[in-house]
């Protein structure tokens, strides 16, 4: 687009010397934008005072030096005059008489988006011309004809000069209208405060950054079109950017759930000065969950090295513990031995437990989205719930604003609501009590889901540690793991977990991307799938459910196969196993058609665990999978 503009400028000026007369452009602030050779020609300007962002002082100042206005006895107080009458920015038409004693006419015109456009033409002919035809009347019969006629040649010449100054307005103003195009299409808000902290400028994406914002805020005070919250957060570096100094600044908007970056740009004047702000507004939310997700992941791999030896060793101890026990019970032992054994068999079992709940949290493991209505997958967790519950506990589950599927992890999000209600039962106590499961929707961004009771509350203690691993009220009866393992899913699916207390009890909300789970319509159309797999029973199994989502299937059982049946016509989707039968993997198979030139994309399947090396450089889709599983992964990773 800059090589366009430049080609555009460059013919303009082309045209713009053809012209005979003397044409000039100042802007807004009176600085030289535009002109031809004739205005360099007319009054002997230097190249300085005709190059862009030349002021309009200095170049009458130079005039005056040069004579051009006759005798002038303070020079400065001139200038200001005429800068004073430029700035009025009014209509006007002067002749003067010039120091080499011809004669020009000076013609004015304000542009429509501020600055001037003045026309000076050479009118000596013309001028001699009248004088001619007063002084010898009576020799008009033959002259008349002939000035009329110059003078209308004149007349025509400054027709067409005018033409051009109105082609050049209109250049200038879809230039501008092409800057506006482009701002308005940037995925942000960009805009410009004054001093006094309105908005001067400012395209039309506040409202996509922060949902409910006014349409139109040029002329609006910085918070009426932001609201409280967002105007007291960025505050502090707005008025840094005011004292002249450019910031970036993040922060989590709570009415909207968003989180936003804003850049801060002083705009100065010449001499320093700070007249304005420029800032740059994004909505960062996926980043930032995206962040969130990857430092939890690695969080998880530190926590897995710590643990994993540990884990290994005392697994192995309670082995041998428990078959010992198992042998003490086998033996005729008094009845306080006995007890004792089955005590010490409990507790070696509970360890095993633990383990195993140790690892679930510190080991790798993969979020698998897909397709899932929160309304049913509220009712079958109350379900679930509900057998674990004492009569006198009732359990209420709300659902709002979450009509359509979403994608979510569903196994680990229903364990996660699972552990949150027999915490709030476990609140309660032996009391009878309410228990309440609520989800909704946030600005169209997040899913709150959020589980009230009517027991004790938190701590506050509790408040400051709930989300440890290990941390605990619950004595011997207690791991301290449920509420990390949901602060875990929390972080690892991009979201957080809150919790706090309500005038009747404790309060926990697991925050998580609403992601809708609707295909486009490429997403949804009907692909031909070469499927590679070499156990029948899976490629069976797998074949059936792309069948059953609209696609057609041709088959190959080993890498070979695949790499034979690459040459097959209307290909639009490879999805293979990674450990194949035979010499070729299923990532060699990938690498092996992109040197083939298939323009299909290769996606992956695999049991290996997920930070198996194989299966590093590819989307990877976890066996077992379900359908609603594979036709997440294929909407997500698949052709656009």
């Amino acid at each position: 687009m800059d090589t366009k503009f430049t080609d555009i400028a460059a013919l303009t000026q082309a045209g713009l010397n053809l012209i005979q007369q003397a044409l000039s452009i100042y802007d807004s602030d009176l600085k030289f934008v535009v002109g031809n050779r004739t205005f360099q020609e007319m009054f002997g300007l230097p190249t300085r005072l005709v190059t862009r962002g030349a002021r309009f002082d200095d170049t009458i100042r130079f005039l005056v030096e040069r004579g051009e206005y006759g005798v002038v006895d303070d020079h400065e107080a001139f200038v200001r005059d005429k800068v004073d009458q430029a700035l009025a920015f009014e209509p006007h038409y002067v002749e003067r008489e010039r120091a080499n004693g011809r004669m020009i006419s000076v013609e004015g015109s304000p542009l429509a988006q501020g600055g001037w456009v003045t026309v000076y033409t050479d009118i000596t002919g013309i001028k001699r011309q009248e004088q001619l035809l007063r002084s010898r009347s009576e020799e008009l019969s033959d002259q008349v004809l002939a000035h009329a006629e110059e003078l209308s040649q004149t007349n025509r010449a400054l027709a067409a000069t005018n033409a051009t100054l109105e082609e050049t307005k209109r250049q200038l103003t879809e230039m501008e209208s092409r800057a506006r195009v482009t701002a308005e299409m940037m995925p942000a808000h960009i805009a410009r405060l004054d001093r006094d902290w309105r908005y001067a400028y400012s395209n039309r994406q506040l409202a996509a950054i922060l949902p409910d914002s006014p349409r139109n805020i040029v002329g609006l005070h910085a918070r009426d079109a932001l609201g409280d919250e967002a105007f007291e957060r960025i505050t502090p570096s707005l008025e840094r950017a005011f004292a002249g100094e450019a910031s970036v600044f993040e922060f989590a908007h709570e009415g909207s759930g968003r989180r936003i970056r804003v850049a801060f740009t002083p705009d100065t004047d010449d001499a320093g000065a700070v007249r304005g702000v420029y800032i740059l507004s994004t909505d960062v939310t996926e980043e930032a969950q995206a962040r969130a997700a990857l430092a939890q992941t690695r969080k998880r791999e530190l926590a897995t090295q710590l643990t994993s030896g540990l884990a290994h060793d005392f697994s192995n101890l309670l082995t041998i513990i428990l078959g010992l026990q198992g042998r003490l019970g086998q033996m005729d032992l008094p009845p306080e031995a006995a007890r004792l054994v089955e005590a010490t068999t409990a507790a070696s079992r509970r360890g095993g437990t633990l383990l195993d709940r140790i690892g679930a949290l510190s080991g790798v493991r993969e979020v698998r989205p897909e397709p899932v209505n929160v309304a049913q997958l509220l009712s079958e967790t109350e379900t679930l719930a509900r057998s674990t519950l004492p009569g006198d506990v009732s359990l209420t589950v709300e659902v709002a604003d979450l009509d359509s599927p979403v994608l979510l992890d569903v196994g680990a999000t229903q364990d996660a609501l699972l552990n949150l209600v027999l915490n709030a039962k476990d609140a309660i106590g032996a009391e009878a009590g309410e228990i309440t499961l609520t989800a909704r929707a946030v600005s169209r961004t997040w899913i709150d889901f959020e589980v009230q009771d009517t027991g004790t509350g938190f701590s506050d203690e509790a408040l400051d540690h709930a989300l440890d691993a290990f941390f605990t009220t619950k004595g011997a009866q207690g791991s301290g793991l449920g509420l990390a393992m949901v602060y875990d899913h929390a972080k690892l699916s991009g979201g957080h977990v809150r919790v706090g207390n309500t005038d009747r009890g404790a309060r926990v909300t697991m925050r998580l991307p609403l992601k809708p789970a609707e295909m486009d319509d490429a997403a949804a159309r009907s692909l031909l799938v070469l499927l590679v797999e070499d156990q029948d029973d899976i490629r069976t199994e797998v074949r059936e459910m792309l069948i059953a989502l609209g696609h057609q299937v041709i088959e190959a059982g080993s890498g070979e196969e695949a790499r034979a049946l690459a040459g097959v016509e209307g290909i639009g989707l490879v999805l293979s196993d990674i450990m194949l039968g035979g010499g070729l993997t299923g990532d060699q198979l990938a690498v092996a058609f992109d040197e083939a030139g298939l323009e299909a994309p290769v996606l992956l399947m695999s049991s290996l665990p997920p930070d198996d090396p194989r299966r590093a450089g590819a989307p990877v889709l976890g066996k077992p999978f379900t359908q609603a599983q594979l036709a997440a992964f294929l909407a997500t990773e698949g052709p656009a």
